[in-house]
């Protein structure tokens, strides 16, 4: 649908609008640009996680709902749930019909406008339920054709739902509804109504999905009202041409079927329920095949939230960063051990931990990988305690100044810190850092940069996997298990992205210091340059007007001001070049060089 100049994406199963949701790999756009609509950029998950992953953080489950006997089996499966039917308060009296089997939707549709019209003169009110909103607008306008009264219920008109539910109970009233109607709500029959048989659910089309028709039939019947339900199908239905159509089909021809004739018989029920059980059946394979994918990626998620948390709240942050610092060190030992390239090796050093390492080319051949790698991590580590004391020092009388000048009104002070190829803000409370020397702030700072390498790393995570899971399903032509291709693949996939989180957290940790002024003494030699420029522009103005006869023009040299400082900068503006025989931009119809142009080379 579209609302606002937005494309918005309409729920199959409730018929309501999803809020904030967009197809991904440029479908939204595609569809923005079919509307006529502002495109929007794309959108880049941040975090993903499937429902049944999200319900199984809780320790306790439990749920209510009216049509979850038809999925024991998944609740079991999934959550270990067992499902419990509780006896309704008052016996269910609703006349539940047969489906009426039609040949094409052109005659069930026609067979519903007469079902409603009939209903509608004894008195009942009536629910016509349909499975999408294209559907309902086009029942709508056949009623209008024939002049029956009517409210739709729709994404649409999802303002107007307790109004029109409140009045779908009336005498005579016809609403048509997708599958969102009510729900969660009794409608309440109007004055006369249980007399003349209660409401009337006339379902358009068989659900995939029997939940969705019970859901639909149970609108009717309420506490005990009377009512019924009754559903339409044709055998051009989805779900009918799946399964089975042309069994029915080759029926009714053999029973020598004529147009408009309707077939009614327990069979073809039970032939329709079957086949939405497969559909049903199929459906949860799929959703148990996504779960088995990301229960792989529910391990990663852990490990990386695990992470974040500790650098969120500080907890364990120092451990994790004194454990990225050795793993860093003990890739760099084992990447260049190998090759015994002491010049690479010092080079990978100074770009990762920013110190000339005392390492020679002998200890790299002969020692041992662990001693080595020890022994490069306490350099490490020494060289950024010692930096970090330094820029403590140099940073502590700035923020005392800062609380002795402004007052006890500020909180946090933000300090910007740069490695030279990326820069950042750390936040730190101005107290706390004063009270612990400085530790304070290089806290914030290793808690800023953590969680910021983090989160771009894990966005950038879970859009490969999304790739990765596409492209393992070709391995079920040579005959392997995608699903075990996908778990080597991810494993491989998720300790590289943390080598780089490391990786990146150290250099940025250890090349990183506050960016200062450098060269005061530049920058007052451009401003003596500059005013010494206006001061001859303002002596030549002066004798210019003194030559004009004029009275002698004085000003102070303090109190010069250059009026070209306050002219407003206009854009360049760039336009094709107009030839000489053209005809003239102006609209004249004279050709440039005889209008416009005249006089140019």
């Amino acid at each position: 649908m579209v609302i606002d100049g937005q494309v918005k994406i309409v729920d199959e199963q409730t018929g309501r609008i999803m809020e904030g949701r967009r197809y991904s790999d440029g479908l939204h756009q595609a569809i923005e640009a079919k509307e006529n609509v502002k495109i929007e950029s794309a959108t880049q998950t941040y975090a993903t996680i499937t429902l049944q992953n999200y319900f199984r953080m809780y320790h306790k489950l439990a749920g209510m709902t009216g049509t979850a006997e038809t999925e024991a089996s998944e609740f079991w499966d999934i959550y270990k749930l067992d499902v419990v039917t509780i006896p309704t308060n008052v016996p269910v009296i609703r006349g539940d019909e047969q489906d009426l089997v039609f040949k094409t939707k052109r005659e069930k549709y026609k067979a519903v406008i007469e079902e409603v019209e009939a209903m509608s003169k004894a008195g009942r009110p009536i629910l016509v339920g349909t499975t999408s909103v294209e559907v309902s607008e086009l029942l709508s306008r056949m009623m209008k054709q024939k002049g029956l009264v009517h409210n739709v219920l729709n994404a649409k008109q999802h303002a107007k739902e307790a109004q029109v539910v409140a009045e779908a109970g009336l005498s005579g009233a016809v609403t048509i509804a997708t599958n969102m109607a009510g729900r969660g709500t009794d409608i309440k029959l109007g004055p006369g109504v249980k007399e003349a048989g209660g409401l009337a659910i006339l379902g358009t089309e068989r659900h995939e999905s029997r939940r969705v028709d019970r859901q639909l039939r149970g609108r009717a019947g309420r506490q005990g009202d009377p009512g019924s339900s009754k559903f339409f199908v044709s055998l051009e239905d989805d779900l009918m041409r799946m399964f089975g159509s042309e069994k029915i089909a080759s029926l009714m021809d053999r029973m020598g079927y004529k147009e408009g004739e309707v077939i009614q018989h327990k069979m073809i029920s039970k032939s329709i329920e079957r086949a939405q059980k497969k559909v049903e059946e199929n459906n949860f394979g799929i959703r148990k095949r996504l779960l088995e994918y990301d229960d792989v990626m529910n391990k990663q998620r852990t490990v990386i939230y695990g992470k974040r948390n500790h650098a969120l709240f500080g907890e364990r942050l120092a451990l994790d960063l004194d454990n990225a610092f050795y793993s860093v060190a003990e890739g760099i030992i084992n990447s260049f051990k190998e090759i015994n390239n002491h010049e690479e090796f010092k080079l990978a050093v100074i770009m990762n931990f920013g110190i000339d390492t005392t390492i020679t080319s002998e200890e790299l051949e002969k020692e041992d990988l662990t001693e080595l790698a020890h022994k490069l991590y306490y350099e490490a580590k020494d060289h950024y305690n010692h930096k970090n004391e330094l820029m403590n020092q140099h940073t502590l009388p700035v923020i005392k100044n800062i609380r002795k000048d402004q007052g006890a009104h500020i909180v946090n002070v933000a300090v910007p810190f740069t490695d030279g190829k990326k820069a950042m803000q750390a936040i730190a409370n101005l107290d706390k850092t004063i009270e612990s020397n400085g530790r304070e702030l290089t806290n914030a700072l290793e808690r800023n940069i953590t969680l910021a390498l983090i989160d771009d790393a894990w966005k950038e995570h879970l859009r490969a996997m999304d790739d990765l899971r596409q492209s393992v399903q070709t391995a079920g032509y040579e005959q392997k298990d995608p699903l075990v291709i996908y778990k080597i693949e991810a494993f491989g996939a998720f300790k590289q992205m943390d080598d780089q989180v490391n990786k990146d957290i150290v250099s940025f940790l250890a090349h990183c210091s506050i960016p200062v002024e450098q060269n005061n003494q530049a920058t007052r030699i451009t401003e003596e340059r500059r005013r010494r420029t206006d001061m001859s522009k303002m002596r030549q103005r002066k004798e210019e007007f003194a030559g004009a006869g004029g009275p002698e023009y004085l000003s102070p040299e303090n109190e010069y001001h250059d009026p070209s400082e306050n002219l407003k900068q206009e854009p360049i503006r760039v336009e094709p070049k107009v030839g000489r025989n053209d005809p003239c931009p102006c609209g004249s119809g004279k050709k440039y060089k005889n209008c416009h142009g005249r006089g140019e080379g």
